[in-house]
C-alpha cells in the first residue's frame, strides 16, 4: 500500500512489525491454549491500560512486576515478529497476549478453545484523536498530512488494523461467547474498581478486598503514566519520538470535541449511522453518535 503500509485480506498492518507469513500463520496455525488470556483492542482504545489492569490482577494487586517488566514482555504482541521467536522458546503458562487483530484473522484454534479474550472499545472520535496524535511519533505509522486526512481515512477504513468499523462489528458480533468479555473505556474511566471485579470474575481470579483495591490504585491513568514500564519511554526516540507527543496523552473523554468541526463531527455521524446500525451491544455513547448533531 505505501513504502510503511502492507494489505493483508483487506487489513492494513506495519511492514516494520508485521508480515502476511506471521499473519497467516497466527490465522491459521497458531495453536491457542485453554488458559490463554487475550487483550483485544483497536489500537488506541485502552490497550496499554489493560495490560496494566490484568498485570495486577494477575500478581494480585502487587505493582512489582508491572515496574520491573516493560509491558510487551509482560503480555507480548501476538502479530509481531518478536513474539514469534518467544513463542519458539516458550512463554511462562499462563500466557498472556494482547494483539489488534480483527475477529477474522484472530486464531481459528481459538474457536475450539476455553482461551478468554477482554475486547476493549472507545468512543470511535476520541480513538481517532488519539491515533492521529500517536501516529505523529511512532516511526511504524505514517504521518497523516492533517487530521482532515486522519479522518478520511478513518471513515474508509485506510488506517492500521483497518476500519475501526468492521473490528467493532466483528468482535461484538462474537458477543454470546462465554469466554469473550466486551469493556468499554468509558467504563474503566466512570468505575475502574467495578470493571476489575468484572475482569476478576470473568477471569475467574479471586482476589480480596485488599487486593483489588492495589490492583485499583496502581491502574490509574497517572501511576501508569509515571510508571516507564508502561509508558514506553524505553523505547528509542526514533521508534517513539515522545517530544512530539507522549504515549499516553491524557485519559480523558471527549478530547474528540477539541479537534472536530461541526462539519466534521456530522459527517462522521453520517458515515456511523450507516455503518453501525447493526450494533448489537449496548454502548454508552452509541446513541448519541446515531444522531446528526455536534
Amino acid at each position: 500500500m505505501t513504502a510503511k503500509y502492507g494489505n493483508h485480506k483487506g487489513m492494513c498492518f506495519s511492514l516494520l512489525s508485521t508480515s502476511s507469513e506471521i499473519l497467516t500463520f497466527i490465522e491459521n496455525e497458531f495453536q491457542v491454549l485453554d488458559d490463554d488470556v487475550f487483550n483485544v483492542t483497536y489500537p488506541k482504545s485502552g490497550t496499554s491500560w489493560m495490560i496494566e489492569i490484568l498485570s495486577l490482577i494477575r500478581s494480585d494487586g502487587d505493582p512489582h512486576w508491572s515496574r520491573t517488566v516493560p509491558n510487551w514482555d509482560r503480555m507480548p504482541w501476538l502479530e509481531v515478529k518478536e513474539t514469534q521467536e518467544k513463542l519458539k522458546t516458550g512463554l511462562q503458562s499462563p500466557r498472556f497476549f494482547t494483539s489488534h487483530l480483527p475477529f477474522y484473522l484472530f486464531p481459528k484454534s481459538f474457536s475450539r478453545s476455553q482461551a478468554k479474550v477482554i475486547y476493549t472499545i472507545r468512543h470511535p472520535k476520541d480513538e481517532l484523536v488519539s491515533l492521529y496524535h500517536f501516529s505523529q511519533m511512532n516511526m511504524y505509522l505514517e504521518v497523516p498530512e492533517s487530521f482532515e486526512q486522519e479522518l478520511q481515512d478513518f471513515l474508509k477504513g485506510d488506517l492500521i488494523y483497518g476500519s475501526w468499523f468492521n473490528h467493532v462489528l466483528g468482535w461484538t458480533g462474537e458477543k454470546d461467547r462465554a469466554n469473550l468479555l466486551i469493556m468499554t473505556y468509558e467504563e474503566l474511566l466512570k468505575d475502574l474498581r467495578g470493571c476489575v471485579v468484572r475482569i476478576c470474575n470473568f477471569l475467574g481470579k479471586e482476589l480480596d478486598e485488599a487486593a483489588i483495591d492495589k490492583v485499583v490504585e496502581n491502574a490509574t491513568f497517572k501511576n501508569m503514566k509515571d510508571n516507564k514500564m508502561a509508558n514506553y519511554s524505553l523505547m528509542p526516540e526514533e521508534v517513539i519520538d515522545q517530544k512530539k507527543s507522549p504515549f499516553l496523552r491524557k485519559g480523558i473523554s471527549g478530547d474528540w470535541k477539541n479537534h472536530f468541526t461541526v462539519e466534521q463531527s456530522e459527517r462522521f455521524n453520517k458515515v456511523y449511522r450507516e455503518k453501525m446500525k447493526d450494533l448489537t451491544v449496548k454502548i454508552s455513547w452509541h446513541e448519541d453518535l446515531m444522531q446528526s448533531s455536534f
